[in-house]
């Protein structure tokens, strides 16, 4: 119930993802206003879909403090959602919502995986090449230990693997230059961690390079992952206002801007974050999958599909046993 949309495009989406998969081997459960999502269910043919609804009259905003949705809204659909999956009666959640506040609820109520330290959440950039860089965190941890950077690069790691079928996932560290000795204390023993690792860590890599398509996984702290996304996403804004500028100058620069667009159209489509929907939280013990509360009907489709596809290859517990090999206990983890 707490996307822009919601819960047209949540409802859209759904039904979509269960046309698309075995409904004797796959349940949708919503989780909300139940006459809201009757309203919307009714819109589309669900005759031969296997769903249920869990009711839930509270409904967490994009403005609310996320420490609220554990403590003041416990009829929400986020919190009855993964309430829902602390207690095993569905496998995974998905949310278009208030990403702060499903970050805090399932860390509360689900709790982390063995071993892992901090959850973290990524984004994906473009490359020059084909697919994304998954980029991690991107505001989960404002500061991050050695530890933590060596635990995001391995659950990305695996989650490139298993779910973007990447047979060998490189590994980046995000600093300010290549060499093993550059950056803050952290950054190099999370250096070390990872090159003594079985992981394909390919070393350090600048901000200029992480869209060149060096690197599947980039690694930083929250706070410095927060600034580059942020700074991505401002770039087609940017794109599209100078193309805006230039054809407003004259009525031929108007003319060179229509020939462009069904080029620019097929260019851009790569950039469409609704290709893939939404992005897992790694690191709880769960599955939580947290898209933008602008999701589109297909990003949600996308997200639930996503979901799906980390239960059935078990990412968790592949995490789990990644992140707890014996030779791990030998490092010093204070910085």
């Amino acid at each position: 119930m707490g996307g822009d949309f919601a819960p047209a495009n949540e409802v859209e989406g759904a039904v979509e993802a269960m046309r698309s998969l075995d409904s004797s081997h796959f349940e949708l459960v919503f989780v909300g206003r139940e006459k809201d999502i009757k309203t919307e269910l009714a819109k589309h043919d669900t005759s031969d879909l296997n769903y249920s609804i869990v009711h839930a009259p509270d409904v967490v905003s994009m403005k609310d403090d996320p420490a609220m949705a554990f403590k003041k809204k416990r009829q929400s659909s986020l919190f009855q959602g993964i309430d829902l999956h602390a207690n095993s009666y569905v496998d995974a959640f998905v949310s278009a919502g208030n990403t702060g506040a499903v970050m805090s609820v399932a860390t509360l109520a689900l709790g982390r995986i063995k071993g892992v330290s901090r959850p973290t959440i990524g984004s994906f950039l473009p490359t020059t090449g084909e697919g994304f860089t998954l980029l991690l965190d991107v505001g989960a941890n404002v500061e991050s230990r050695s530890k933590f950077l060596y635990e995001f690069a391995i659950m990305g790691s695996i989650y490139s693997r298993q779910i973007r079928n990447i047979e060998n996932p490189r590994i980046a560290l995000l600093n300010i230059g290549e060499e093993a000795s550059k950056g803050a204390e952290n950054v190099v023993r999370a250096y070390e961690l990872l090159e003594s690792s079985s992981f394909n860590f390919i070393g350090n890599i600048e901000g200029r390079d992480i869209l060149t398509n060096k690197a599947d996984v980039v690694v930083c702290d929250g706070f410095t992952g927060n600034i580059v996304l942020k700074f991505a996403e401002s770039f087609l804004t940017l794109f599209k206002a100078k193309l805006r500028a230039f054809a407003d100058k004259a009525a031929i620069n108007k003319l060179i801007v229509a020939a462009m667009r069904p080029v620019l159209k097929r260019v851009l489509k790569g950039l469409d974050y609704q290709d893939y929907g939404g992005v897992p939280l790694l690191g709880v013990n769960g599955v939580v999958i947290i898209g933008h509360g602008s999701n589109s009907a297909r990003a949600m489709k996308n997200s639930l599909l996503l979901a799906v596809d980390m239960v059935q290859k078990q990412v968790n517990k592949r995490i789990e046993n990644a992140v707890n090999p014996p030779s791990l206990t030998e490092y010093s983890y204070e910085n």
